[in-house]
């Protein structure tokens, strides 16, 4: 099971990175328990294994003039794995992408996709996306507006199953 060789410090290092990936090394030892050195071995050794993949802002779009969300699904004509990996690679390139995530059923590829105003969104599907190659059919929904974004995992979740394993 992934994760199952994190003891309790590192599941609460994580859970603490994630709700504050700006605090001091110092603070954090505070939060968990332990002593600053061996809090930094630890924080270094869970980013070297993948399991911290960056620190980030959470930044607000619309603030900076990104008034337009929109998921877009996509459907391929061809999914073998590489026209799946052509077009995961076509949307790295595209600024407008902020996710892409592949799915099973109906739809190969949900996008979630930013952009100034309707008019630079609808340039953007028209000259890149649908023109894309392999592209079968996009339906796309707009963001009217959104109730919760919280990033990460939710570690109380993962607590719980590991105190009912033990």
């Amino acid at each position: 099971m992934p994760g199952a060789k994190l003891d309790p410090i590192d599941r609460k290092i994580l859970a603490e990175l994630q709700a504050d990936g700006r605090m001091t090394n110092v603070e954090l030892a505070r939060r968990v328990g332990i002593s600053a050195p061996p809090c930094l071995r630890r924080v270094r050794t869970l980013e070297e294994a993948g399991y911290i993949r960056g620190y980030h802002a959470r930044i607000d779009a619309r603030e900076l003039g990104f008034e337009v969300q929109v998921f877009a699904m996509v459907r391929l004509h061809r999914q073998n794995e590489a026209d799946l990996n052509a077009f995961e690679d076509r949307c790295r390139g595209w600024s407008l992408v902020r996710e892409c995530h592949m799915l099973n059923g109906e739809i190969d590829f949900i996008l979630k996709c930013v952009a100034p105003d309707l008019s630079g969104f609808q340039r953007f599907l028209t000259e890149d996306l649908l023109a894309a190659d392999n592209v079968a059919s996009v339906k796309t929904s707009l963001v009217i507006r959104c109730a919760k974004v919280e990033p990460g995992v939710p570690f109380d979740v993962l607590e719980e199953r590991h105190n009912a394993e033990a």
